[in-house]
């Protein structure tokens, strides 16, 4: 069976990394719009509502009109914009998080793709309160970085650019008024009752991130060594396809003690690190940013959608 596929923002990032995952499968048929009517809504409707499946890759206002204008009952919408990531009505794609999270997905017809660096949060919160281990008010703190490739385009420009400013040579800390636009999710995602404090980094290089979260053993709800921590996460993703929990950090683990951020590039997986010791226990999530971290989570989805190998052209 081949299924009609419409990428609306097909010219940003995640839009061409979704296509370029597309450009081996024959039961993909991709239908496009002409450049010059990319913008105009009653064109978008009908290459939405003449697809199967449609990949939402917007900003946050574009995507909710596109999905606003899809009638057609049959046509399933994969949304990778902030816009619909806390909506009851749209199914979070995360599947490893929850048995729950693959069902709503596999039922859904509305799915919104999760923000790259509340994926590598989420994927540490989500079990760590569902476990008991952590309290849902527990006074969370992340840091992460990223490469610049998830920036957006204008970003991309600046750092490739010849003669650029010496400030894009060495990371750089932003959101600093703590109002980044994926911590909604990660409150809600993960079941905190508030929102954590979140410390992001932009570097130069081009694609990957960590996202790291380290705990106080004192404050938490029992006490648990790393090694407890880390038996927890690999029972809690146990045959998961895509997300990996390594084996306690010591021999023949991290063996430079570095964690480098980009090694997962070009791939849709996840890798969890915990280390530490017994009073403070750290875990980092490794993987791409344009990989589970967007258009890699994307595609992901359309397979569990479709009933088939969610590894497909992954």
């Amino acid at each position: 069976m081949s299924y009609k596929v419409f990428i609306d923002g097909k010219e940003g990032t995640t839009g061409l990394k979704i296509f370029e995952r597309f450009e081996k499968r024959n039961d993909i048929e991709i239908i496009t719009i002409d450049d010059e009517k990319r913008k105009d809504p009653v064109e978008k409707a009908k290459m939405i509502n003449a697809s199967d499946f449609t990949f939402l890759c917007l900003p946050d206002a574009a995507a909710i009109e596109s999905a606003q204008l899809c009638t057609n009952p049959n046509t399933k919408i994969i949304d990778a914009s902030t816009a619909h990531r806390i909506n009851p009505d749209w199914a979070y794609g995360f599947p490893e998080l929850d048995k729950s999270f693959r069902e709503k997905i596999t039922s859904s017809h509305r799915v919104a793709v999760p923000g790259c660096y509340a994926s590598g949060f989420n994927a540490i919160g989500y079990p760590l309160v569902k476990s008991g281990i952590m309290s849902a008010d527990y006074p969370v703190v992340i840091h992460a970085v990223s490469g610049y490739s998830g920036a957006g385009k204008k970003a991309i420009a600046q750092y490739e650019a010849e003669g650029r400013d010496v400030g894009l040579d060495s990371p750089r800390l932003y959101a600093l008024t703590q109002a980044h636009k994926h911590l909604p999710e990660m409150k809600k995602i993960s079941g905190l009752d508030f929102e954590p404090i979140f410390n992001p980094y932009v570097c130069d290089y081009f694609q990957g991130m960590t996202v790291t979260v380290g705990l106080h053993s004192r404050l938490l709800n029992k006490k648990v060594t790393p090694k407890d921590v880390q038996e927890m996460f690999a029972a809690h993703y146990e045959g998961c396809n895509f997300v990996q929990v390594a084996p306690l950090m010591g021999e023949g683990v991290l063996p430079e003690q570095f964690i480098p951020a980009n090694t997962l590039a070009g791939t849709n997986n996840m890798q969890v690190f915990v280390y530490g010791n017994d009073d403070r226990i750290m875990i980092t999530t490794r993987f791409d940013n344009l990989g589970k971290g967007a258009s890699g989570a994307a595609v992901q989805c359309m397979n569990i959608m479709m009933g088939i190998d969610e590894r497909t052209s992954l």
